[in-house]
C-alpha cells in the first residue's frame, strides 16, 4: 500500500534543474521552508491525463489557491529537466513551478515510486497531490491503487475544496484580441486584476475577423466570453466585473 505521509516532513533532496540554459540546483528547503505549498505529482510529462487535465487544472486555479494563502504550486514528475522545461512551455504553465525529479529521489522518499515498466516508462511517480506547510505534509490525496492511471482524487478542485470548502471555481474565460489593440490590453489587465485566468485568441494566428464575426457577432476587439456567455468588449467587461468579481474571487 502506498504510504500517506501526513504529519511528516518532505524528503530532503536536491533537484537538478535547467535555468537560463545552465545547470542549477534547488533543494527541498528552497521549495518548502517557510512556505505554504501545493504539490501535485504525476506519471509523466506529455502523457494524456497529465497534459489534458491534471496540470491544466492546477494552472487554471492557481490564482484562487494563491488568494487563499498558497505561496507556490509545484508540479513534480520523474522526468529530466529538459523535458519538464519544454512541457512547461507547451502547456503555458506560467502559474506553476515544474520540478524534475529525474532520479526519483524525492518520489522514492515519499514512498510513491512505482514500476511502470509495462509501459516502457521504468520507475515513475504515482499520481497524488498534497498541501505542505513549512516542509510538513498537512494533507495528501493519493489516487487509488488500480490498474491503469486513475485520476479521481488528486485534481486541483479536490485540494482547493479541502483548503476552502466554500471556494468558488472561476468560470472559463476566453478573450479575442488583435496585436496593438489598446482596449484589448485594458481588458486583459482587468481580468488579471480580478484574478480571472483566461485563454487569449489572437487574430492573425489562423483566426480572422470573419471568425470573430461568426462567433461574437461583432468584428471589433476585444470580445470576451465567460462561462460560455458573451460579455462583449472592454466596457462591457468592466461593468460585468463591477457587478460580480468581488463576490466571485474575494480572498478567504
Amino acid at each position: 500500500m502506498l504510504p500517506n505521509r501526513e504529519g511528516q516532513r518532505v524528503p530532503d533532496v536536491t533537484f537538478k534543474i535547467r535555468r537560463d540554459n545552465q545547470w542549477a540546483e534547488v533543494s527541498s528547503a528552497d521549495l518548502f521552508k517557510g512556505k505554504t505549498v501545493v504539490l501535485f505529482a504525476l506519471p509523466g510529462a506529455y502523457t494524456p491525463t497529465c497534459s489534458s487535465e491534471h496540470l491544466p487544472g492546477f494552472n487554471r486555479l492557481a490564482p484562487v489557491f494563491k488568494s487563499r494563502g498558497v505561496d507556490d504550486i509545484i508540479c513534480l514528475s520523474v522526468n529530466d529537466a529538459f523535458v519538464m522545461n519544454e512541457w512547461a512551455t507547451a502547456q503555458e504553465a506560467e502559474n506553476l513551478t515544474l520540478i524534475p525529479d529525474g532520479n526519483g529521489q524525492f518520489t522514492q522518499g515519499m514512498g510513491m515510486l512505482v514500476d511502470k515498466s509495462d509501459l516502457g516508462f521504468g520507475q515513475r511517480s504515482w499520481r497524488y497531490s498534497m498541501l505542505v506547510e513549512d516542509g510538513i505534509v498537512r494533507k495528501m490525496f493519493i489516487e487509488p491503487e488500480k490498474e491503469g492511471d486513475p485520476f479521481e482524487v488528486s485534481g486541483a478542485e479536490t485540494l482547493l475544496h479541502y483548503l476552502d470548502p466554500d471556494a468558488p471555481l472561476p468560470e472559463p474565460v476566453a478573450i479575442f484580441t488583435k496585436p496593438g489593440c489598446p482596449f484589448c490590453a485594458r481588458a486583459k489587465a482587468l481580468l488579471d486584476d480580478a484574478l480571472l485566468p483566461y485563454e487569449e485568441i489572437t487574430l492573425g494566428k489562423g483566426i480572422t475577423s470573419r471568425t470573430l464575426q461568426a462567433v461574437a457577432g461583432a468584428g471589433t476587439t476585444p470580445q470576451v466570453f465567460i462561462g460560455g456567455r458573451k460579455i462583449g468588449g472592454h466596457e462591457a467587461l468592466q461593468a460585468w466585473l463591477a457587478d460580480r468579481h468581488v463576490s466571485v474571487l474575494a480572498p478567504a
